[in-house]
């Protein structure tokens, strides 16, 4: 089978990347190359990295932050195989991913990715069987069986089923539609999934558990999630589907994360962009939009405390 370029990118991870490297290392398929991109770590990854000495590993480190998608792009440039995939520096793939989704690229000249479900696992890397099978249910796994996937702009779109880091991609690909959008730092998977589909590109699913997500503390932050809800944003702007159907849950998705960010940066005091936002999707839930703008008259810093005594009342 052909070589395979798998990429992870990482920041400051240098606890948990040895786990991501060693995954790689212990496949069962071994004609890879692995690229770390390192987005200007300040802990001891350079030293980590150092120690590794197998030739089939290459190390690329950024003086200073360049941002996620950027960073990752460096990894793809730098790719030489014919297959490609991107896994982050939190997860592991199981020791078949590479020989099983390869196997199904090398089968079928048409497809032009397979993606597979994967485990939930903590920070310890211990699995669990509850999260992981509804981690599949709310994502639309379950229902999916084995083979090429006919409603994929739906299935990407509107179910978010394929996860990046499971999935193996014809590197020629990703070079034909562009991998990442320059400087984005949240929502560039969604993304590249919707250009695929939107390009007419074939989707594989390969319905096993051959790689493991890790759920953690450090993913879970107020600044965080403003971040994201920034990005989802632009991302849900970039498009305007043809299907009515479609465009009505863009529409629907933009108005909600319009409202979640802009109850958020009320709640951090950034008053003004917080109300303009939550007016702009104050139809997805007037009745949260109007306690918003209520809690918007408090003062700064009383708003964490307010904001969080609603929460609970909500449940």
């Amino acid at each position: 089978m052909s070589k395979i370029s798998i990429t992870i990118p990482t920041y400051n991870r240098a606890n948990l990347l040895p786990f991501a490297i060693e995954s790689v290392l212990q496949q069962t398929y071994q004609n890879f190359e692995l690229i770390i991109c390192d987005d200007g770590s300040r802990d001891e990854t350079p030293n980590l990295m150092s120690q590794y000495t197998d030739n089939r590993i290459k190390y690329i480190h950024h003086p200073q932050n360049i941002g996620k998608s950027n960073n990752m792009c460096a990894g793809f440039e730098a790719a030489t195989g014919e297959y490609f995939i991107k896994f982050d520096d939190d997860d592991r793939l199981t020791p078949e991913f590479l020989e099983k989704t390869a196997l199904v690229l090398e089968n079928n000249p048409s497809v032009d990715f397979v993606g597979t479900d994967h485990w939930i696992i903590d920070i310890n890397n211990q699995r669990d069987e509850a999260q992981t099978k509804y981690n599949s249910r709310i994502w639309g796994r379950d229902a999916l069986t084995e083979g090429i996937v006919e409603n994929l702009l739906e299935v990407v779109f509107v179910q978010q089923s394929f996860q990046i880091g499971a999935t193996l991609f014809r590197r020629r690909v990703l070079t034909e539609i562009g991998f990442m959008q320059p400087n984005w730092q949240n929502c560039e998977d969604n993304d590249l999934f919707v250009r695929l589909a939107l390009s007419g590109k074939q989707g594989y699913f390969l319905p096993e558990l051959l790689m493991e997500y890790r759920y953690h503390a450090e993913q879970q932050n107020k600044d965080r999630a403003i971040r994201y809800l920034s990005d989802k944003i632009q991302y849900l702007e970039n498009y305007k589907f043809e299907s009515e159907k479609l465009e009505k849950i863009r529409k629907g998705r933009l108005t909600e994360t319009q409202l979640l960010l802009g109850l958020r940066l009320i709640e951090k005091g950034e008053t003004q962009q917080g109300r303009k936002l939550v007016l702009a999707g104050k139809s997805h839930s007037p009745a949260k939009a109007w306690t918003g703008l209520g809690l918007s008259l408090l003062p700064v810093g009383m708003r964490p405390m307010a904001f969080e005594a609603v929460r609970k009342v909500k449940g």
